[in-house]
């Protein structure tokens, strides 16, 4: 059955397993990229009052007005959201940067860019330049917004058909191991100090300056090298370098060439939108995106304090049960790389939007009856339904939709899809931290209802029309695609 399975999925066991190489890429890119666009989500959490007084004091003395505190809560809204604003920004280039730069190179510019963000945040308190904070933050969006685009596409490009699911997950595992850093980062205790804030903002430069030397001497990816750059010699340096001395690079390398005889030069996104063969597979991808953002996952780590302390939890209390919630979503995304080699995506996807729905149903029942009544038990009946929350969505929700644009579509397309998966995830971010606290001052602890929603609609979208992509190669996958909301998905 085995090998049976093997053949239908046009699985090679050749020349098909880790090397040290393909390790050491896959773990030196998350901590030099992702890591620190996981940090940008997160580090604004702990010394959010400290830098408020200081953005007030700004006002007043470089500025010389004096703001009421709906106009510095409007200011720090500014100051929260253009991150957002500049992935919106960074999404829209990301697939002619991936393709005129390469993913390796797009990873490169993101480096670049990171640190010079990381420059503006450690002198900006120093120049009390409230631009300064703002540009960091808008400029670290757009390269969070091309390491989201090249990452996974990258490591997906690098590695065989076999490891797809393995190696695509390290862009989830890097976005949480980034949020928890920050908030160790970010505690009182350490940096997050009235004098150490903006050192506490750009401590994640380290890392990229660290990871960025290495970078330089990796390999290209070889389907880009031979694909859009027409580049064969190169690529197959390249497959050389990453399969070492196994088997199979002449195949890879015949692979390459038949799809470049099939397929055409890089797509354009009129050339996307046009094509309805590629309208099911743009769907899913844009659809997980901006699910991933939608299910309530930034909401419980936006206002994870707000919401422990409603459950009567103290601010010392909270901030730490907060810190242990972030180590327990790192735990569950260190998952993936197994769960995602031994276990079809389609049941992954189905048991993660199954658990995310209830745990989101039971998370808000718990937190409104405990408002009512005050019952102690209730305070870790909530705590256990978003423990269960942040688990299925590391089971799918979580790693599946960064990379499935990889799985789903060829070559050409696959920049532009990759790119509009972005712009969709985040946009969804951006709804996320602009309406949720709108929702709960209206619905309460039923401001998570639109959130399960969203992840029963992407359960639906799952059964009906995702094709099963571990072990296939993406024209194998095509097909099963090509007649829109028509298809059959397997």
């Amino acid at each position: 059955m085995v090998a049976e399975n093997e053949h239908k999925f046009h699985v090679n066991d050749e020349g098909e397993g880790w090397t040290w190489l393909l390790l050491l890429i896959c773990v030196t890119t998350t901590v030099g990229t992702t890591v620190p666009v996981g940090y940008f989500i997160g580090v604004l959490n702990a010394p959010a009052e400290i830098i408020r007084s200081w953005c007030d004091e700004v006002l007043s003395g470089e500025y010389d007005t004096n703001s009421d505190e709906n106009q510095l809560n409007l200011l720090w809204t500014c100051i929260v959201s253009i991150f957002l604003i500049g992935g919106i920004c960074g999404s829209c280039i990301s697939a002619c940067c991936t393709n005129k730069y390469g993913r390796k190179g797009t990873l490169m510019i993101s480096s670049v860019i990171l640190l010079l963000c990381g420059l503006l945040f450690t002198w900006c308190r120093a120049a009390k330049s409230l631009e300064m904070l703002m540009c960091a933050r808008f400029f670290g969006g757009i390269a969070a917004a091309l390491i989201f685009t090249a990452h996974p596409m990258y490591l997906l490009e690098l590695a065989p058909v076999r490891l797809s699911g393995s190696v695509g997950v390290f862009t989830c595992i890097g976005v949480t191991a980034g949020i928890l850093l920050a908030q160790i980062v970010s505690l009182p205790q350490l940096l997050g100090t009235d004098e150490n804030w903006p050192y506490a903002l750009s401590f994640y430069a380290l890392l990229v300056l660290l990871c960025m030397l290495p970078l330089m001497c990796y390999p290209e990816s070889p389907r880009w090298l031979f694909l859009v750059k027409g580049n064969a010699a190169s690529s197959a340096r390249a497959l050389r370098q990453l399969r070492g001395r196994q088997a199979g690079v002449q195949q890879e390398l015949n692979d390459l060439e038949q799809a470049l005889n099939m397929e055409s030069k890089p797509s354009t996104i009129c050339q996307v939108l046009r094509n309805k063969e590629l309208f099911l597979p743009l769907l899913l991808v844009c659809t997980f995106q901006a699910t991933q953002q939608l299910s309530g996952i930034n909401a419980i780590f936006f206002y994870s304090l707000s919401i422990l302390t409603n459950a009567g939890f103290t601010s010392d209390s909270a901030t730490w049960l907060n810190l242990g919630m972030g180590g327990f979503n790192l735990a569950c995304s260190l998952l993936g790389p197994v769960l995602l080699r031994k276990f079809n995506r389609r049941p992954l996807m189905f048991c993660s939007c199954i658990l995310c729905s209830l745990s989101l149903a039971g998370m808000s029942l718990s937190l409104y009856f405990l408002l009512k009544s005050e019952a102690s038990a209730l305070t870790y009946v909530s705590i256990a339904f978003i423990l269960s929350f942040i688990l299925g969505f590391q089971l799918g929700l979580g790693p599946i939709a960064y990379f499935i644009g990889s799985e789903l579509l060829e070559d050409a397309p696959r920049p532009v899809a990759m790119s509009m998966g972005s712009l969709f995830s985040w946009t969804g971010n951006f709804l996320i931290g602009m309406c949720f606290p709108l929702l709960q001052t209206v619905w309460g602890s039923f401001a998570f209802m639109p959130c399960m929603c969203v992840c029963i609609f992407c359960l639906v979208l799952t059964w009906r029309y995702l094709p099963e992509t571990r072990g296939r190669e993406p024209k194998d996958v095509s097909p099963l695609m090509s007649q829109g909301l028509r298809s059959k998905n397997n």
